[in-house]
């Protein structure tokens, strides 16, 4: 008998209703828009949303309007031109404490947002997204490996137990360390011997108390090397951190590095997360009082002088670092159990946890500060031109006691919520190697052109109404069928890359027309086989009974070949790969579920009710 479960039909009909639902939002166009973010200091209020409408109206350019959305103001601009320029003008006039980062944004109704409803990320190639480039700070690069041979010079030094009165960096990218008068040539020779044996690859030159340590140009190129590669590495941590789907992250020059972002939501937290430099650093505190030691000018010479974030009081604090942002592994934001205040709970490699064993092993119940440490990108224009450089923001965020011996495993308080949060990500995907400042931003176009764009999907509708009108003349009445099964799936498809934020390429339209093709060919097998019954004289009814039944083996068979050679396109695959493999996956799923539900639900709807069926249209 042709029946279908009357549950079956419910069910189809949900999926329906969400896959409508879902899929939605993707006909609503998004609007260039200027989003402004607080950093700390800044604050996203009325106020500012008035300041930013009076100046855009004051340089003449003309916007839609602007609201509050989350943490954020979104501006929102006509054109990508006017985009451009609104950017431009608000960089100069908001200042340093809001970060400007240009942004697409949507304008999917409020209500279908708060059912989860957003539009399909599509690719560079067919949306585009935010394209940055970064010029890498390599002489930062040189200065922090110089500082980090300079400490290993002391560290060999004391280490031999020899007697120095000075480790110092000179221009010239050398370290010279001064030995103390009474060292003996016995004594020299040994200190030579260790840094040689602890700095292979470093040159060592005598003279008298006085051994100099040169950096040969290799060593200085494999430095910078090493620091855009670091950096590279760094940021497509930081960029999984975001969830962005296919990425192009890659050198570019001898110190530039490109980063493409498809599809992103929120170039602001993009822009904060790619080129933030924020860190902490572990500092023993020097007795004495600061305040007196910065009116007399008489500091300590091992000491320099920071301030309490608390308090804004100087405090003065040891020059060698105990342990740095370098040294951590991982890093999570908790809240204290104590005072239930936001913290980092930190883990330390081994080096760092050794080192802060030892540290707190010889200094129970002596303090310890901790210091935060960002580098501020700031723009100042010269002469009409955009100068570009970098503030640095030194805190002592937290000073305690040190009440007992710990090593790698410990947690930093004094910051805020957000921050901790903020920072914690940046420990987890690692530090820069070296700074880096964003030489350009923009917002890339669908890189096959509006023209292109536009004739492929006009070909695309042209292709589907040509097979509905195929598929109707052949089959006839199972031709509706199988159009309309091929409807259904193109719509699942879409729902279901939008509902879980699946980025759309080039490539992923390849696989979702492989995916169309097996849908095609499923339906094809049904149909043969639904007149092969017909032809062997089988009643019509039984006839598609039949059909379907056998023609389901086939179909699961087949579909099922695609779906291994997909999940294996994802999991070995990478970039263009993966998107091709999740849409074809997504795709196959789907084209079973409509050729051997959906199409079958349709036939019985249409031919079950019939008590007697002398003809079926086939």
């Amino acid at each position: 008998m042709l029946e279908f479960p009357r549950w079956k039909y419910v069910v189809i009909l949900i999926v329906l209703a969400l896959s409508a639902l879902y899929a939605l939002p993707n006909i609503y166009q998004k609007d260039p828009a200027v989003q402004i973010t607080a950093n700390r200091g800044g604050q996203v209020d009325e106020a500012l949303r008035e300041r930013v409408l009076a100046d855009l109206k004051a340089a003449g350019i003309a916007n839609i309007g602007a609201d509050k959305e989350g943490e954020s103001l979104i501006v929102r601009l006509p054109d990508l031109h006017t985009q451009a320029a609104a950017s431009a003008r608000l960089r100069d006039s908001v200042g340093e404490n809001y970060t400007v980062a240009l942004n697409l944004a949507s304008t999917v109704p409020d209500w279908l947002q708060r059912l989860g409803g957003r539009p399909m990320v599509l690719g560079l190639d067919l949306q585009g997204g935010v394209h940055f480039v970064l010029q890498v700070d390599q002489k930062a690069a040189i200065d922090k490996r110089m500082d980090a041979y300079a400490e290993d010079v002391r560290g060999t030094l004391r280490e031999s137990r020899v007697p120095f009165q000075s480790v110092e960096r000179r221009p010239d990218n050398s370290i010279v360390a001064t030995l103390s008068p009474s060292t003996d040539d016995a004594a020299v020779d040994r200190a030579r011997v260790a840094l040689a044996k602890a700095q292979p690859t470093l040159g060592y030159d005598v003279v008298g108390k006085r051994i100099t340590v040169t950096v040969p140009e290799t060593e200085l190129s494999q430095i910078t090397n090493g620091a855009i590669e670091q950096n590279i590495n760094t940021l497509r941590n930081r960029v999984n951190q975001l969830g962005v789907a296919e990425p192009i992250i890659q050198r570019q020059g001898a110190d530039r590095v490109v980063v493409q972002l498809p599809g992103v939501q929120d170039t602001a937290e993009a822009k904060r997360m790619i080129g933030a430099t924020a860190t902490l650093e572990y500092r023993a505190v020097v007795d004495g009082n600061a305040q007196d030691a910065i009116d007399t000018g008489r500091i300590p010479p091992e000491a320099k002088v920071y301030t309490r974030r608390d308090t804004g009081a100087p405090i003065l604090l040891n020059k060698r670092v105990i342990v740095t942002g370098d040294q951590m592994v991982a890093a999570q934001a908790v809240n204290d159990a104590t005072t239930g205040t936001p913290s980092v709970s930190v883990t330390l490699n081994s080096v760092g946890g050794q080192r802060m064993f030892d540290f707190t092993s010889a200094n129970v119940g002596k303090p310890m500060a901790v210091v935060y440490t960002e580098r501020v990108p700031t723009v100042t224009t010269v002469d009409g031109k955009e100068v570009r450089s970098f503030r640095v923001n030194e805190e002592v965020i937290s000073v305690a006691n040190i009440n007992g011996v710990f090593g790698k495993n410990f947690q930093t308080t004094g910051l805020e919520k957000k921050e901790s949060e903020e920072l914690a990500k940046l420990l987890k995907s690692g530090s820069l190697a070296a700074p880096m400042d964003f030489v350009e931003e923009r917002v890339v176009g669908p890189s096959l052109g509006a023209e292109n764009v536009e004739r492929g999907i006009t070909a695309v509708i042209y292709a589907f109404m040509f097979t509905l009108v195929f598929f109707t003349v052949y089959y006839r009445m199972f031709g509706l069928i199988t159009s309309a099964a091929m409807l259904f799936n193109l719509l699942i498809v879409v729902a279901v890359m939008s509902l879980f934020g699946a980025t759309m390429t080039l490539p992923g339209f390849a696989g979702l027309a492989l995916s169309v093709g097996l849908s095609v060919d499923a339906n094809v097998l049904i149909n043969e086989r639904i007149r092969e019954e017909l032809r062997a004289g089988v009643p019509g009814k039984t006839a598609i009974v039949t059909g379907y039944e056998r023609a389901s083996g086939t179909i699961l068979d087949a579909n099922l070949t695609g779906l291994i050679v997909g999940v294996a396109l994802f999991a070995f695959g990478t970039g263009p790969l993966k998107g091709f493999a999740l849409t074809m996956i997504i795709g196959i799923f789907a084209s079973m579920f409509t050729a051997i539900t959906v199409s079958r639900a349709l036939a019985t709807l249409i031919y079950g009710r019939r008590k007697k069926l002398q003809n079926v249209a086939i």
